[in-house]
């Protein structure tokens, strides 16, 4: 998502949506493994809803620079109960969830009409601004993070519900997840094979309509 170019509230409305989706991602991977028993989030001070202590200042300013940020949560698999590879899944799916979740939050009062789908200001967002701006976000990132590729998400997910051998030879793929990711979103769609545009194009296709009435 780039902002240049658009309106002062434009990008008000994406700072504010954006610091609460990725924090409340992380929040949400802390606080699972947290009730899974490895108390290294707990040690960082993750389990605390003030977003700011989840952000990681470096993704933050990347994702205003050129779109693309990060966070991360601070998890030792060894330390969760149960099968670490499907503890570890458990965790990992929660972040998306989260974003799921509060999509379906800022969708609510959209989808209710509580809201008038006004012209914002260039530099105030309106109500409507705030909450589409919510719901597109969150739907990008709950997409985005279930992609089947290092180190998002979805890997994690993945190797937590192959069989045990499948997900022990696809476990080294790990070590280079930069470079897939970094493949897959930009030297990829070089050739066509635009995935990230697929996937999202498909969540946002399906979901925004649903959630907040809107054609």
């Amino acid at each position: 998502m780039h902002l240049i170019g658009e309106p002062i509230s434009q990008i008000i409305a994406f700072a504010i949506t954006a610091i609460l989706a990725f924090a409340y991602h992380e929040f949400a991977h802390a606080i699972i493994a947290d009730r899974l028993g490895d108390p290294t989030p707990r040690s960082y001070g993750r389990i605390n809803p003030n977003p700011l202590v989840h952000l990681d200042v470096f993704g933050l300013i990347m994702l205003f620079l050129v779109g693309f940020g990060w966070a991360t949560t601070p998890v030792n698999p060894n330390r969760l109960r149960g099968n670490p590879r499907t503890s570890m899944a458990i965790v990992a799916v929660a972040g998306p969830l989260a974003n799921l979740v509060m999509a379906i939050l800022y969708a609510l009062p959209i989808r209710l009409g509580l809201v008038d789908i006004a012209v914002s200001s260039e530099v105030i967002p309106s109500a409507f601004q705030l909450l589409i701006t919510g719901v597109e976000i969150n739907l990008l990132l709950f997409g985005f993070n279930l992609l089947p590729i290092p180190p998002l998400d979805g890997f994690t997910i993945l190797l937590g519900i192959l069989p045990a051998e499948l997900a022990y030879q696809l476990e080294p793929l790990r070590r280079y997840g930069s470079m897939l990711l970094i493949g897959a979103l930009f030297l990829l769609p070089i050739i066509g094979l635009d995935i990230f545009s697929i996937v999202i194009g498909q969540v946002f296709n399906i979901l925004l309509p649903i959630l907040t009435g809107l054609g």
